[in-house]
């Protein structure tokens, strides 16, 4: 018989007992509630004021032994495992032929004293036992556990009940954003909501996911960030806001990469980038010290030290430093463009500018040596849309990103807010549009408005949560702190 007919005919058999259990009365899936009284980790904790003590603890049943009138029967709850100890002459004759015939997977509730076996472990005598839902599929075999990457991600559930780190991770996550959160609430934040289906796809350079609305008879988009409608409330009067919130991008998919992933957005007035500098190191300190006890951490080998203050340099430094050229010092984009491609060999359009050489060669040599903090500054001007030029340079932008782990973490900038540059920024994002770039900045013509009414002096923050959960979890897919990541569906 093969494994596949194997496990059917186990299936087959989960069946009929349930259907015994229905023809009897004794239908699991009409149990509405049980009264849980204490969770395993809480007993095993406080043994010593609780030995003898009676409890009401619910769980699966994860492994079970025993013979005769005796049995054993580990179950996990949502704290950990704790071991049932059945005897017959104490439950009843009845109920214990029953139990025996419960598999691995079930559910059941369990009343009984707090005891030590003669091992020595902590154990509940059971004095009643119910069972609360009938397992119909088999779990992992115990000891090999589930081991398909794939059927792991697909199945998160089973995931969660054999492998328990992947749990412990998960409530890792929670904590970091908690402290996220705490950290900007206390400071004075406003946490605000913003619509995630927009008419306009604005606010980052990314290619969106497309939608139609059926009652206004329009497409629409998933918002691939929320920056524009947060400004529109720092217009509005607010000092300070955040969102914490998923963001859809329709582009690749990678360990670092999924098309919905979890960001953070924070806005302040009259203050600027080198305030969110400041921001940034100490909010991914302090949700690395919440997580963790310390600032110091390992990361798939790698020793990393987010201890504020954190590395500055600028992007043109870097790729001048890295490259041996000054693409700004070129007469013209054109001559920039050839050495690009010529000495280079980078993989250059028509319609690149030497902003954009600057930004593609960073992107192609620099980025893989950013493995401490380091936050890199001045961006080109034609591939920072929405951010305020360098009073110095208008040919760069007063915006950085931070890396970890040679990772973009974080985008920040003090916000562009003359209207009259925006709205010929948009105009030059158009015709790069038109040139091919799909993920080139649409034209917004409420947020211009928006700016018309007046946006004081800004500062605004992006940080990409789910890239710094997998740091402070040490994982290393995005799709292990992701609980449902996007998945092809499986053929059938």
């Amino acid at each position: 018989m093969s494994e596949h007919e194997n496990l059917n005919e186990l299936r087959l058999i989960r069946r009929e007992k349930l259907s015994k259990l229905v023809k009897e009365n004794k239908d699991p899936f009409k149990v509405e509630k049980y009264n849980v009284t204490h969770q395993s980790l809480e007993i095993k904790n406080q043994f010593d004021t609780m030995e003898n003590q009676p409890v009401s603890c619910a769980g699966r049943i994860m492994s079970k032994r025993g013979q005769g009138k005796v049995g054993f029967y580990d179950i996990q709850d949502s704290e950990g495992r704790i071991q049932v100890f059945a005897k017959k002459d104490i439950i009843g004759e009845d109920a214990y032929d029953e139990l025996v015939t419960y598999d691995i997977g079930d559910i059941i509730g369990v009343q009984g004293l707090v005891f030590k076996t003669k091992m020595g472990e902590i154990s509940i005598r059971a004095e009643s036992i119910q069972l609360l839902s009938k397992s119909l599929q088999i779990l992992p075999e115990k000891y090999h556990g589930l081991k398909d990457q794939d059927l792991r991600y697909r199945q998160r559930y089973v995931d969660l009940i054999v492998n328990p780190n992947v749990k412990d991770k998960f409530i890792k996550r929670s904590v970091i954003i908690k402290a996220l959160r705490a950290y900007l609430d206390e400071r004075g934040f406003l946490e605000v909501d913003t619509p995630i289906l927009n008419t306009i796809a604005g606010g980052a350079n990314a290619k969106p996911f497309v939608t139609h609305h059926n009652t206004l008879d329009i497409d629409m988009y998933l918002r691939i960030a929320n920056e524009l409608y947060l400004k529109r409330l720092i217009v509005g009067g607010f000092d300070g806001v955040y969102e914490i919130g998923r963001m859809f991008r329709n582009e690749g998919m990678s360990i670092k990469h999924n098309p919905e992933y979890t960001a953070m957005e924070v806005y302040k007035a009259y203050v600027d980038y080198e305030y969110m500098m400041e921001l940034t190191e100490n909010v991914i300190a302090y949700m690395c010290e919440q997580a963790n006890g310390t600032t110091k951490i390992t990361y798939q080998g790698t020793e990393l030290d987010l201890t504020p203050p954190w590395r500055r340099v600028s992007m043109h430094d870097l790729v001048k430093e890295k490259t041996g050229y000054d693409f700004y010092g070129f007469e013209s984009d054109e001559e920039a463009r050839i050495v690009a491609k010529e000495k280079l060999h980078l993989d250059v359009e028509k319609h690149m500018t030497k902003g954009h050489l600057v930004n593609l060669a960073f992107e192609t040599f620099c980025e893989e040596d950013l493995v401490q903090p380091t936050f890199v500054l001045h961006h080109p001007v034609e591939v920072s849309p929405l951010a305020k030029r360098n009073p110095d340079n208008p040919l760069i932008t007063n915006r950085f990103e931070a890396f970890i782990n040679t990772w973009e973490v974080a985008n920040a900038f003090s916000e562009l807010n003359d209207p009259i540059d925006q709205k010929q920024r948009f105009e030059d994002q158009l015709k790069q549009r038109e040139a091919g770039d799909e993920e080139a900045h649409m034209m917004d013509m409420d947020f211009v408005n928006a700016l018309e009414v007046g946006l004081p002096p800004t500062g605004g923050l992006g940080i990409g949560v789910d890239r710094v959960v997998m740091l402070l979890t040490d994982s290393a897919s995005i799709r292990d702190i992701i609980l449902f990541p996007t998945m092809k569906p499986v053929e059938e």
